[in-house]
């Protein structure tokens, strides 16, 4: 055997063996698939890494891994929507229940519900959700309203407190207060309003001031996830992903980006994980069956 070959004999088994890199290793998947039929909206990730999902057809809370891309459902819904997710450092999942009107928060090593909360019993869409400023705050998009969980040394309170929007937010037909996130000196709290495309700041009293963006607007506006002073906004049926860079209070910013990719299929919220954005694939414009699929895809932070 020549010194050339045995030279790449040694280096395939070492391949082999040790594998490209640790990094490779433990790469986080990048496309997740998800259940037929499931009709995914929101997403949250933890830390293990695994990725948390609500349905929209009946509020079935699914787990994926990062790592393997397996899953399985971790807590059965209650038959309305699990849609806007957010996850706290005690390994609590915060979910918007939707038309259901209402919020629950489920363990997520068991999948217990820890506690429910009826936040509405009017028509309603308690939309989206976001942990900052000590609390859990959820938008409805039918009623201009916020909804306050608070967390006071980290306990769940036996019921939520009304914070009605004021100032210049104005709910009109369709879609409203949407998604949801803090302002980068984390103050305050950022909405978009979906039929719109307007971004507002809104103190924890409820008084709305639109963000200056120079003109532009992101209609369609969905799930909000803010990186440093980067405000990343899916814009859902538009296919989009908008990033404005705001300044430190967030009450102006300038869209300094749009992204796209084959791979979207009306994705609607966001989070994050090893410099990727990964989005549910909603599939608004596609019928819902049985055997419709359903995944989440990524795509490196813009």
């Amino acid at each position: 055997m020549s010194r050339r070959t045995l030279a790449i004999v040694v280096s395939t088994l070492l391949a082999v063996t040790l594998g490209a890199s640790p990094a490779a290793a433990h790469s986080p998947v990048r496309a997740l698939p998800l259940p037929d039929g499931f009709q995914p909206e929101g997403i949250a990730i933890g830390d293990r890494p695994y990725a948390y999902f609500g349905s929209r057809l009946d509020g079935d809370i699914y787990r994926v891994s990062l790592r393997t891309g397996k899953g399985s459902v971790l807590s059965q819904g209650p038959g309305t929507p699990s849609l806007g997710l957010k996850i706290d450092d005690r390994g609590r999942l915060f979910v918007a229940g939707g038309s259901g009107g209402n919020a629950r928060v489920i363990d997520t090593r068991s999948g217990a519900v820890l506690k429910s909360y009826p936040l509405q019993t009017v028509p309603s869409f308690i939309n989206d959700v976001v942990l900052t400023g000590g609390a859990a705050w959820y938008t409805d998009s039918t009623n201009p309203v916020l909804f306050k969980l608070s967390l006071a040394r980290g306990n769940l309170p036996a019921a939520a407190t009304r914070v009605p929007l004021t100032g210049q937010i104005a709910y009109t037909t369709g879609n409203n207060a949407n998604g949801i996130a803090a302002t980068p000196d984390g103050r305050a709290l950022i909405v978009v309003q979906s039929n719109t495309g307007k971004l507002f700041r809104t103190t924890y009293a409820g008084v709305t001031t639109e963000i200056d963006l120079g003109g532009q607007l992101v209609p369609n506006g969905d799930g909000l996830w803010l990186r440093g002073r980067d405000l990343y906004v899916v814009q859902n049926r538009l296919n989009l992903i908008a990033k404005i860079h705001l300044n430190r209070d967030g009450s102006a910013g300038t869209v300094v980006s749009r992204t796209t990719d084959p791979s979207f299929d009306v994705p609607t919220t966001i989070a994050e994980y090893g410099k990727r954005l990964y989005l549910p694939n909603a599939r608004f414009t596609t019928p819902a069956e049985p055997t419709t699929t359903y995944n989440a895809v990524s795509v490196r932070v813009p």
